[in-house]
């Protein structure tokens, strides 16, 4: 799939959920989504025909435990779409989907329960 039909998916996506996509590079294929207060992650996009996956991932140590659930999801067997990987991802945010570990601090908790109050006002999971 083109880069732009996948940034317009992304756009699509993004409308029915608390995230917006931030930034589109079509050179790296990556795009940039961030959510009140402070969740972000990127996704790198596969090349037309490689046989790659997506591949998510955020700058941000507080979210990185909760992008495990969608990056099990894409390395699982069977090609992803987009959109299911997104969707994915907006399920990982979710309370109880991180890992809980003795690590887990104060801050992830915060931001865990912020962002689920503000994602169940705007997106209704199924």
């Amino acid at each position: 799939m083109e880069f732009q039909q996948l940034a317009d998916v992304a756009e699509k996506w993004c409308s029915s959920t608390p995230f917006e996509l931030i930034a589109a590079e079509e050179t790296e294929r990556r795009m940039d989504f961030y959510a009140d207060p402070g969740v972000s992650f990127y996704v790198l996009c596969p090349d037309n025909g490689c046989g790659d996956s997506f591949h998510v991932w955020s700058e941000s140590e507080d979210c990185l435990p909760f992008l495990q659930l969608a990056q099990d999801y894409i390395s699982s067997c069977g090609k992803k779409t987009l959109h299911e990987v997104l969707e994915k991802v907006f399920k990982s945010f979710r309370p109880g989907n991180s890992p809980s570990d003795s690590e887990a601090s104060e801050v992830k908790q915060v931001l865990r329960d912020a962002f689920y109050s503000e994602a169940s006002r705007a997106h209704t999971v199924c």
